[in-house]
Protein backbone atom coordinates (compact mmCIF):
# COMPACT_ATOMS: atom_id res chain seq x y z
CA UNK A 1 0.00 0.00 0.00
CA UNK A 2 1.56 3.48 -1.22
CA UNK A 3 2.54 5.55 1.62
CA UNK A 4 0.17 9.37 0.89
CA UNK A 5 3.51 11.60 2.16
CA UNK A 6 5.34 10.02 -0.85
CA UNK A 7 2.87 12.18 -3.03
CA UNK A 8 2.88 15.61 -1.12
CA UNK A 9 5.90 17.07 -1.71
CA UNK A 10 6.34 18.64 -5.30
CA UNK A 11 9.64 18.97 -7.27
CA UNK A 12 10.06 20.17 -10.40
CA UNK A 13 12.87 20.54 -13.20
CA UNK A 14 12.94 23.95 -14.79
CA UNK A 15 14.23 24.53 -17.89
CA UNK A 16 15.35 28.17 -19.12
CA UNK A 17 17.12 29.00 -22.14
CA UNK A 18 21.07 28.90 -22.20
CA UNK A 19 20.69 27.44 -18.68
CA UNK A 20 21.33 23.79 -17.49
CA UNK A 21 18.19 22.03 -16.23
CA UNK A 22 17.50 22.64 -12.11
CA UNK A 23 15.61 21.11 -9.63
CA UNK A 24 13.48 23.17 -7.40
CA UNK A 25 10.79 22.52 -4.77
CA UNK A 26 7.38 24.20 -5.12
CA UNK A 27 8.88 27.35 -3.16
CA UNK A 28 11.79 27.94 -5.02
CA UNK A 29 10.21 27.75 -8.18
CA UNK A 30 7.26 29.86 -7.19
CA UNK A 31 10.17 32.31 -6.04
CA UNK A 32 11.53 32.06 -9.55
CA UNK A 33 8.50 33.15 -10.94
CA UNK A 34 7.69 36.14 -8.12
CA UNK A 35 11.15 37.54 -9.38
CA UNK A 36 10.01 37.09 -13.44
CA UNK A 37 6.67 38.55 -12.90
CA UNK A 38 8.07 41.30 -11.17
CA UNK A 39 9.88 42.87 -13.99
CA UNK A 40 6.80 42.14 -16.42
CA UNK A 41 4.60 45.02 -17.03
CA UNK A 42 0.87 44.08 -15.98
CA UNK A 43 -0.22 44.94 -19.39
CA UNK A 44 2.35 42.27 -20.69
CA UNK A 45 0.91 39.32 -18.44
CA UNK A 46 -1.68 36.84 -19.93
CA UNK A 47 -5.26 37.86 -19.17
CA UNK A 48 -5.97 35.20 -16.49
CA UNK A 49 -2.55 36.67 -14.77
CA UNK A 50 -3.90 40.02 -14.85
CA UNK A 51 -7.42 39.87 -13.62
CA UNK A 52 -5.35 38.56 -10.01
CA UNK A 53 -4.56 41.47 -7.76
CA UNK A 54 -1.27 39.94 -5.78
CA UNK A 55 1.48 39.42 -7.35
CA UNK A 56 1.71 36.20 -4.90
CA UNK A 57 -1.26 35.11 -6.97
CA UNK A 58 -0.23 35.39 -9.46
CA UNK A 59 2.65 33.16 -9.54
CA UNK A 60 0.72 30.75 -7.66
CA UNK A 61 -1.78 30.41 -10.86
CA UNK A 62 1.15 30.93 -13.47
CA UNK A 63 2.76 27.80 -11.51
CA UNK A 64 0.11 25.78 -11.18
CA UNK A 65 -2.00 26.13 -14.39
CA UNK A 66 0.93 26.45 -17.09
CA UNK A 67 4.15 24.75 -17.32
CA UNK A 68 6.02 27.24 -19.94
CA UNK A 69 5.99 30.96 -19.86
CA UNK A 70 7.73 33.27 -22.09
CA UNK A 71 8.92 36.40 -20.81
CA UNK A 72 10.64 38.67 -23.59
CA UNK A 73 11.13 37.56 -26.97
CA UNK A 74 13.91 34.37 -26.48
CA UNK A 75 13.75 34.30 -23.15
CA UNK A 76 11.52 31.56 -21.47
CA UNK A 77 11.12 29.28 -18.32
CA UNK A 78 9.25 25.56 -18.13
CA UNK A 79 8.55 23.42 -15.25
CA UNK A 80 7.35 19.99 -14.89
CA UNK A 81 6.51 18.25 -11.63
CA UNK A 82 8.50 15.33 -11.42
CA UNK A 83 9.26 12.73 -8.13
CA UNK A 84 12.60 12.48 -7.15
CA UNK A 85 13.23 9.16 -5.25
CA UNK A 86 14.28 8.83 -1.70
Amino acid sequence: MPISLMYEEEDYVVLEANKPEQFMNAYELLEKLRTILVQQQQNDLPRDLQKLSSLDAQAQKLRDTYCEYEFSPGKFIQWYVVRLEK
